[in-house]
């Protein structure tokens, strides 16, 4: 898959990308976990999710956040790294114009970022949380959550505890018009040692429904007049 460097806001960003052959290919952009606990794009969660949205004939691209591998810049708790995913999409874009939708996948703290872009860009129409961390990070700016996705955890999750994450999932699946799929990995920790067979396999299984058109959320109730 080609390196690329390409533009963002605190300098060069360095990635993996893979151009579908299909011209109006949807895009999909994966973001690595916490940059000062060893989170690269060549965490191997990362890159096997960058693997199944390329085997399906995505547009896909994984990178370094700000000051990792030879990304430029400074870690910048959430605010740059924002802005670095943002700079991502629009470089992918400006190479696909034809590309009409998008997704993001993110793993812990990727997840994080990755909710937040889903809420600035309303072409993202799905997204892959890997093991979010409702217990560290504010995840209130999903009010309401503008697209369906999954969210999947371990059980034996103790940097973000099982009833944190299923706390987060009650409350976005109150929302009407979208639909939240949750998916738990049993006896999976954090980094899923062990389990990212398992973990990939509930992934993949979850994108190629929304693919085939499955996982619609019902209609709005009618009003009666």
């Amino acid at each position: 898959m080609p390196e690329v460097i390409f533009n963002g806001p605190a300098g060069r960003l360095e990635g993996r990308y893979q151009p579908s052959k299909e011209k109006s290919a949807p895009i999909a952009i994966i973001l690595h976990p916490h940059p000062q606990f060893g989170g690269t794009m060549n965490n191997q969660i990362v890159y096997q999710a960058f693997y199944m949205f390329q085997k399906r004939g995505f547009t896909t691209l994984r990178f370094n956040f700000r000051g990792i591998g030879r990304s430029q810049g400074e870690f910048d708790h959430g605010a740059g790294e924002l802005s670095d995913a943002a700079s991502a999409l629009d470089w992918v874009q400006s190479l696909h114009p034809d590309s009409k939708s998008c997704w993001v996948a993110g793993y812990s703290f990727g997840a994080w970022i990755g909710m937040q872009l889903l809420m600035r860009r309303p072409e993202i129409e799905g997204f892959i949380s890997i093991a979010p961390q409702p217990n560290i990070y504010d995840f209130s700016f999903l009010a309401p959550c503008p697209s369906s996705g999954l969210i999947i955890n371990g059980d034996s999750d103790k940097v973000a505890p099982e009833k944190d994450v299923n706390g987060l999932v009650e409350k976005l699946k109150t929302q009407k018009g979208i639909l939240i799929t949750h998916r738990t990995v049993e006896g999976a920790n954090h980094f899923f040692n062990g389990k990212v067979d398992e973990l990939m396999g509930e992934c993949e299984d979850y994108l190629d429904r929304r693919l085939n058109g499955e996982l619609v959320p019902e209609p709005a109730a009618k009003r009666l007049r």
